[in-house]
């Protein structure tokens, strides 16, 4: 298994990892042309030579990105590609200078045991303004925000987790 930078030929791929999630009304669509876009932004799980899982990192300024679009082929979850696909994200967002990284989720456990913390979206004005005020999802929404506290990290890694294996 090989986690790397997404290529424009993946984007589909990407796209059907959360279909699933899409249509039952749990993850908010992303179009073609919005992952074209930002294609320097996700990063792929690849295995068997196929897009296995998938996460992408928006920036909201100089001091503030999110990690979101996480997703992960069922016949591949619990292998801990989730895990691996957010560690690398946040190493992204290390390499980019960028010191605050949020997460909106209903799968608190997993950044929990990554290193995150509960936060308040209402911390984060630039995430409320641009995504969930147009959100269809606002007045019912049953994410639970979190930060990963740099801070408290004094190793370069993100938390120290158990490493993904497939079998």
């Amino acid at each position: 298994m090989n986690i790397r930078a997404a290529y424009p030929d993946e984007i589909d791929a990407i796209r059907a990892l959360f279909a699933d999630e899409v249509a039952a009304g749990r993850m908010l669509p992303r179009t073609v042309d919005e992952i074209r876009a930002h294609l320097d932004d996700w990063l792929v799980a690849e295995a068997d030579g196929a897009v296995v899982g998938c996460v992408s990192l928006v920036r909201f300024n100089g001091t503030l990105c999110e990690i979101r679009s996480l997703a992960v082929h069922p016949a591949y979850r619990g292998h801990g590609i989730a895990s691996a696909l957010v560690r690398e994200a946040l190493a992204l967002a290390r390499q980019r200078g960028i010191p605050r990284v949020l997460v909106l989720t209903r799968a608190a456990k997993l950044f929990e045991r990554l290193g995150f913390r509960r936060d308040f979206v209402a911390n984060f004005p630039e995430k409320v303004w641009r995504d969930c005020a147009p959100c269809p999802f606002r007045h019912a929404c049953d994410e639970v925000a979190l930060i990963y506290p740099w801070h408290e990290h004094d190793v370069k890694e993100p938390a120290d987790v158990p490493t993904y294996q497939l079998s």
